[in-house]
């Protein structure tokens, strides 16, 4: 069984920076990429940034130049430090993990159980 745990969301002012975390843990034999998402009320979860395990970023068009994803491969540990944030990123972010099982085809997916971000005055 795979968990997730999430830590870093709450209140920020607009402007304002926050830093998200994520551990994963339990059985798995590798892990193939690791990212967040987000969800807002009324609308779809939609990807926010991934890293893969060679490094390779990808980001919402909507974050660029403002949010970083980062991994810590020895801890598996993924990080979102998130800067210059606007009330449209208000949203529950989710923490995914995209890992693979011994003698299994493909990937297999887990989510975290998500924390809140909120950006208001």
């Amino acid at each position: 069984q795979v968990q997730l745990v999430e830590s870093g969301g709450g209140l920020v002012q607009p402007g304002g920076s926050l830093r998200l975390s994520c551990a994963a843990s339990g059985s798995f034999f590798s892990i193939s990429a690791m990212g967040w998402y987000r969800q807002a009320p009324g609308k779809q979860r939609d990807m926010v940034a991934t890293i893969t395990s060679g490094g390779y970023t990808n980001y919402a068009d909507s974050v660029k130049g403002r949010f970083t994803i980062s991994r810590d491969n020895a801890k598996n540990m993924v990080y979102l430090q998130m800067n210059s944030l606007k009330r449209d990123d208000t949203a529950v972010y989710y923490c995914n993990l995209m890992y693979r099982m011994r003698f299994a085809v493909g990937d297999f997916a887990s989510w975290g159980q998500g924390t809140q971000v909120t950006v208001s005055s």
